[in-house]
């Protein structure tokens, strides 16, 4: 199966690092006083999305799941001081890919998901589509009415709330796949 390959980030500006460790018998995890070895046969979901936070717009997830332990998350980035995080595309990638070639080796039964779950998906797409269609009647009522100024702001405001919001929705979009084929719009480019 091959020998170790190891990931780890900081979630939060305080805490433990997390690290992982991928070993020939499962996921071998720490964090602060924390470890264990999660085998590879007992991993029973796993889901990839993009999820940007406040500090840090390019951020993904990779969250992992079984009967033994709690949910498990990996981020594509880390925390290097209070209010700074560094992105870690490059390791997170090359990690989450050989973590499924390693399940997929296992011959695994987990489910394999991206985005996120499709009831929240798409009550968000529809917010986020009549948000939209609203701003766009606003900004062409206050064009009509020669507010050009109110009408600039709420232009920039929908680009960036479009820009955005948009590329959320197009990453996240709910897909079920084999672990042979992860879907490229939830991972870093590389």
């Amino acid at each position: 199966m091959g020998g170790a390959l190891s990931y780890s980030f900081k979630a939060s500006s305080f805490g433990a690092p997390w690290a992982f460790e991928l070993v020939p018998e499962g996921l071998k995890w720490s964090a602060g006083l924390r470890s264990g070895l999660l085998g590879y046969g007992k991993i029973n979901r796993v889901r990839l999305s993009y999820r940007p936070v406040t500090m840090q717009s390019h951020r993904f997830l990779a969250e992992i799941w079984s009967d033994e332990m709690p949910k498990i998350q990996i981020a594509s980035t880390s925390w290097r001081g209070i209010v700074e995080q560094t992105r870690q595309d490059d390791a997170y990638t090359a990690f989450i890919v050989e973590l499924h070639r390693r399940l997929a080796a296992a011959g695994t039964r987990a489910r394999f998901s991206a985005g996120i779950p499709s009831i929240k998906y798409w009550i968000g797409l529809a917010m986020f589509v009549g948000i939209m269609f609203g701003l766009v009647l606003v900004s062409a009522r206050a064009l009509w009415s020669g507010q050009w100024a109110g009408a600039a702001v709420l232009a920039g405001f929908l680009v960036l709330f479009g820009w955005h919001l948009g590329a959320f929705f197009r990453r996240n979009r709910p897909e079920v796949y084999p672990p042979e084929a992860l879907p490229v719009l939830v991972l870093p480019r590389r």
